[in-house]
């Protein structure tokens, strides 16, 4: 394992990888061997076994990132990247350190929180935050917090440090309580602190775009509750605030609480409001159904009206539900009491809404009082549960089908696509369904769905049936903008946007041309896009 820092150059780094892909390809005995070495998924195989994996550029920059001590190719890049801009400048250095340690609604930064990597800098220079409080606040020095109380016991509620932060609040809201060798030593500071007299209510105003670390947003607080609730999910931590007198009625600590449960349940026993946070609704987008029922159980209104405009359209948490495919949250909710009657904007029932979602289940829970159903529904119904015999059936009768559907019927084809329902898509597709239909929540086109899952054999499908790479979207772009958006993000685990890539280029999207002065993004049909680095080289080879 080579952890120099003072070797790694980016530029360097990616041909590596290229060249370490290439030989792979070519079988060099070599190459299989780093690669059987580096990457869990080839130690233990044969030669022969690993040749057959079918690595491809992103395995080799997994591989060249675990020779350095990284767990991933974006960690080693970030950390180049870091290296590489404040290589001289101290002051510059341990600004990029805190932003790594911080999210960016408190760094000002545009990158997410990155613990691993602030780490492998603070290794490489140990005295990269001695003699500074506010950064021991980060990594959890209790000494140096100690220290610093001692000396001047106001500070405690002083705002400072890079990030000019107040130190409770930097305690809560350093990613670290992510890491479980600090954890115990923050919860320790965050107790110090208390004991010390700082404020348990500490808060800043968000620096996300279009606030700045320079000019907060001063219409979004954030407490310091909200760091351990909400950022990190800190069940400890956040016990230890509210039972410190932390208020949890914050706008922020409850709805993001939601994805660990013990913080919610906390939150709720300290007195929070359920009403207007929309923690029902988004409690709806989890796949587990425990925080729905804690909201329930602590007097959760189960007809909640939406406070969104996107959301205002479907007229409940159960129609909710029912769009995002959620049985379980349906029965929790009906058990609450919610009106299985109320329509949505577009005057759709529940029951309706059910069958248009192929949840036959749900539907027979609903059905109680409904009029019978109309072709157009019925034909909704069979292509959603994926019924082809009887989609096909009332087709024959009906071939205005689907054509003459309603727009909010239509939808369920990209509805279907965002949900990854390939084979329900595919029969719809076959049905002759309207291609370029926009919906989701992004008001996309199934094409577009499909590539910002990362679902290669979804996109090549649409696009031998007549999807078209310039279909735009909600967000003013298309297709293109969509892999480059999807394949630098990631938003979906073990997507093949590089698949989605050679899919668009076979069906009519120009490849890409380089930028000599600006490496990191190219031109597509005269438009500068910025793919991964691996959709890049696809993008940048193809037809050369």
């Amino acid at each position: 394992m080579n952890r120099s820092p003072d070797r790694l150059n980016l530029d360097h780094l990616k041909k590596q990888a290229k060249e370490l892909i290439r030989l792979y390809r070519s079988r060099d005995p070599a190459a299989i061997a780093r690669f059987r070495h580096a990457l869990p998924a080839a130690v233990g195989r044969s030669d022969q076994d690993i040749s057959f994996l079918q690595f491809r550029l992103h395995d080799a920059q997994s591989c060249i990132a675990r020779e350095h001590g990284f767990a991933s190719w974006p960690d080693l890049k970030q950390y180049v990247e870091v290296q590489m801009a404040v290589r001289n400048e101290r002051a510059a250095r341990v600004l990029h350190w805190a932003q790594l340690i911080y999210s960016g609604d408190v760094s000002g930064a545009a990158n997410r929180a990155n613990p691993r990597v602030a780490l492998r800098i603070l290794a490489d220079d140990p005295e990269l935050v001695a003699g500074d409080p506010y950064l021991a606040c980060a990594i959890g020095d209790e000494d140096a917090l100690r220290r610093a109380t001692q000396a001047d016991p106001a500070w405690t509620n002083r705002p400072g440090g890079p990030l000019r932060l107040p130190p409770l609040f930097a305690v809560a809201h350093s990613s670290l309580l992510r890491v479980e060798e600090f954890r115990g030593r923050l919860h320790r500071c965050a107790q110090l602190l208390i004991a010390a007299g700082a404020d348990v209510n500490q808060h800043i105003y968000s620096r996300w775009p279009p606030g700045s670390l320079n000019e907060p947003d001063q219409r979004y607080p954030l407490s310091t509750l909200y760091g351990a609730a909400g950022s990190n999910h800190d069940p400890a931590l956040t016990r230890l605030l509210l039972e410190a007198g932390a208020g949890p009625n914050d706008g922020e600590s409850l709805y993001h609480s939601l994805e660990n449960p013990a913080c919610t349940r906390l939150l709720l026993e300290h007195g929070a409001r359920i009403a207007e946070s929309n923690a029902i609704y988004r409690s709806i987008d989890l796949e587990d159904d425990t925080a729905l029922r804690l909201l329930l159980q602590h007097g959760g209104d189960p007809n909640e009206p939406a406070l969104n405009k996107p959301l205002a359209g479907w007229g409940s948490p159960l129609a909710w539900a029912i769009y995002r495919r959620r049985p379980r949250h349906v029965n929790a909710l009906l058990e609450a009491g919610a009106d299985r009657f109320r329509p949505t904007a577009d005057g759709i029932s529940p029951y309706r809404l059910a069958l248009q979602f192929g949840l036959s289940e749900v539907a027979a829970l609903l059905r109680e009082g409904e009029p019978d159903v109309t072709d157009e529904e019925r034909f909704v119904a069979a292509c959603a549960r994926g019924d082809e015999t009887e989609a096909r059936a009332i087709r024959s009768r009906r071939p205005d089908l689907p054509a003459s559907l309603s727009p909010a019927q239509l939808r369920l084809l990209p509805d279907m696509a965002a949900a990854g329902a390939d084979d329900v898509v595919k029969l719809m597709v076959r049905l002759g369904w309207p291609i370029t239909v926009r919906g989701g929540d992004w008001d996309a086109s199934a094409l577009n769905l499909a590539v910002f899952r990362g679902d290669a054999a979804l996109t090549r499908f649409l696009l031998e049936h007549g999807a078209d790479w310039t279909e735009q979207h909600g967000h003013g772009d298309n297709a293109c903008g969509t892999l480059g958006w999807a394949s630098c993000n990631e938003p979906v685990e073990g997507g093949d946007w590089v698949g989605c890539a050679c899919a668009l280029l076979d069906h009519g999207m120009p490849r890409a041309t380089a930028m000599p002065n600006d490496p990191d993004w190219v031109l597509v049909a005269g438009m500068r896009k910025r793919f991964s680095d691996e959709v890049t080289e696809e993008l940048l080879v193809r037809g050369v």
